[in-house]
């Protein structure tokens, strides 16, 4: 299974002695490889061990997700955006913004309470504010 690669790799670009120029020159690019390659049983098992793995490891699982309508990456995201932790909860809003399209949009816009969340952030004069209202403007 290529989820044992990615987990090994995202757990070492985790650590803290690990190197933030590393991670964003070279491991998010090998990261992401391997997820082009998982099949669905590596999928479901990243999307059944997502919310227990360390804030960091999260941070950079979301960091990977580019894939426009891949429902298996939105829904990964959508399990982590209950995060109480800010930078987390901004980085799923921002990848939310480029993997919504037409096709998929109201699979957010159904998700009440998310939805509620995401309206009262949106309210705040501050950087996770402008992010969800941009967000928001989009599901229009």
């Amino acid at each position: 299974m290529k989820y044992e690669e990615f987990d090994k790799l995202i757990t070492e670009m985790s650590r803290e002695n690990a190197s933030d120029d590393y991670w964003y020159d070279v491991g998010v690019s090998d990261a992401m490889t391997l997820l082009e390659k998982f099949s669905e049983d590596d999928w479901k098992v990243l999307g059944n061990n997502v919310i227990d793995k360390p804030l960091e490891w999260q941070k950079r699982l979301v960091y990977c997700f580019e894939e426009e309508n891949d429902a298996r990456e939105i829904n990964i995201i959508l399990s982590l955006i209950e995060t109480t932790d800010k930078e987390l909860f901004e980085m799923c809003i921002d990848s939310l913004r480029f993997l919504i399209n037409d096709n998929n949009k109201d699979y957010i816009i159904n998700n009440n309470e998310l939805m509620k969340k995401l309206r009262k952030v949106a309210s705040i004069d501050n950087t996770s504010g402008r992010v969800c209202s941009e967000f928001l403007n989009k599901l229009q």
